[in-house]
C-alpha cells in the first residue's frame, strides 16, 4: 500500500554495515573526524579574503537565499547551483554518517561510497511557487521542534551503538535505522526550506 510520503523528491538511504566494524577508529572517532570535518567546515563556511591577493578560504555553503531570490524574480533554478547543493549535501552527509559511527570507512570527498542521497532536480516554472520560498523557513517550524527531540534520540542511540560496537563489533540494527531515519528527515526538511528543490510539505516520519 502506498503511503503518503512515497516518491518524495529527496532520498537517503545507508547501507548497513552487516560485518565487524573497527573498533579502534569507533574509540577515536572524534579525533579521526577532525580532517575531514575540517574540510567540510571551509565548504560550508562562509566565503572570505586574505591577504593582498584576496585568495579566497571558503566555497560559502549552500546556494540557498540567492536560490529564493532567482526563484521569487525569474522563476530559474540554476542547474549549476542544484549540482553544488546536491554535492554538498553528499559530502556533508558522507562526514555526518561517519562521525555518527553509521559507517567506518573514511569518508571521500566526491565518491558516493555507501550513503546514497538523491534529491529530484525541479522544474522551477511548472512545479515550484514563486513566493513559497520566502515564507518555506517558518512553515518548516513544526519539524524543527520535532528534529529537536529526533535529534537528542539519535544522540543517545549513537551513545549506545558506540558502546555496543566496543564491545561486539556491531552496530545494532535498530539503532542503526532509527539514526538513519534521522538523518532522512532532517535531508527532507533542507530540502524543502533551504534548498527549495520541492513545494511537497516534508512528511513527520523516519520512514523511508
Amino acid at each position: 500500500m502506498e503511503t503518503a510520503f512515497a516518491g518524495y523528491p529527496a532520498t537517503l538511504e545507508i547501507d548497513y554495515p552487516d560485518r565487524e566494524l573497527d573498533r579502534l577508529t569507533t574509540a577515536l572517532r572524534l579525533l579521526t573526524v577532525i580532517p575531514i570535518a575540517i574540510v567540510l567546515g571551509l565548504v560550508m563556511g562562509p566565503s572570505g579574503e586574505s591577504g593582498s591577493r584576496g585568495h579566497v578560504l571558503a566555497a560559502g555553503g549552500f546556494v540557498s537565499a540567492a536560490t529564493a531570490l532567482m526563484l521569487v524574480f525569474r522563476r530559474k533554478y540554476p542547474r549549476w547551483w542544484f549540482d553544488w547543493n546536491l554535492a554538498l549535501a553528499r559530502f556533508s552527509t558522507r562526514v555526518s554518517a561517519y562521525l555518527m559511527l553509521l559507517r567506518d570507512e573514511y569518508p571521500s570527498t566526491d565518491e558516493e561510497q555507501a550513503v546514497h542521497l538523491e534529491l529530484r532536480y525541479p522544474d522551477a516554472a511548472r512545479e515550484l511557487n514563486r513566493w513559497l520560498p520566502l515564507v518555506k523557513w517558518l512553515l518548516a517550524f513544526p519539524h524543527y521542534v520535532a528534529l529537536l527531540f529526533v535529534g537528542v534520540a539519535a544522540i543517545a542511540c549513537v551513545f549506545a551503538a558506540w558502546f555496543a560496537i566496543l564491545f561486539t563489533g556491531r552496530y545494532p540494527r535498530a539503532l542503526f535505522d532509527f539514526v538513519v531515519g534521522a538523518f532522512r528527515w532532517g535531508l527532507r526538511v533542507a530540502a524543502y526550506a533551504l534548498l527549495l528543490t520541492t513545494d511537497r510539505y516534508p512528511p513527520f516520519t523516519l520512514s523511508a
